[in-house]
């Protein structure tokens, strides 16, 4: 008995070449936003002002650094997946879903501009999750999960010091 099964192309990781390319868009779009992040990190590090300025100029600075470290393994994971990483400003924005934070000086308005930002990051990287689930790409999977505890955690953090009565 013959079967008319048709070979899937696969990637050098054996993945599924077409769904592969699809995970790295994805990916990409968070780089993106992840660059935007970063920024609005480095900039509400340097404006910071008030009375918690030395405390939360360290948190700005711990919080910027991680997301340097996660922009560098989302690159080379577009990599490892054959594709390549998006490196300019413009298709950062072009591709960027998070609130631009300009001027950004007071504590509250910092904060919020963090828990919003990881809120709209986590939703991309669940989708992903999603998407590298189906393919059991669990390179992709892991750095996700990963990335969404982390990023959970520092929510729950800063809905905490938000909720802080003064």
């Amino acid at each position: 008995m013959k079967t008319n099964e048709s070979k899937v192309e696969t990637n050098i990781l054996g993945l599924p070449v077409k769904e592969a390319e699809l995970v790295a868009a994805e990916l990409n779009i968070l780089l993106s936003n992840f660059q935007v992040y970063y920024q609005n990190l480095r900039g509400i590090h340097w404006n910071i002002r008030g009375k918690r300025f030395f405390d939360l100029h360290v948190k700005f600075e711990e919080l910027y650094n991680d997301s340097q470290l996660k922009i560098d393994m989302i690159a080379e994971r577009v990599l490892t997946l054959g594709s390549t990483p998006l490196h300019t400003f413009e298709d950062y924005l072009s591709n960027n879903k998070l609130k631009i934070g300009k001027n950004i000086s007071k504590d509250v308005d910092a904060v919020q501009l963090i828990m919003t930002s990881l809120s709209d990051i986590l939703k991309i990287e669940r989708g992903i999750l999603d998407k590298s689930d189906k393919i059991n790409d669990e390179g992709t999977n892991s750095m996700m999960s990963d990335f969404i505890t982390e990023q959970e955690k520092t929510m729950w953090m800063m809905k905490a010091w938000s909720e802080e009565e003064i």
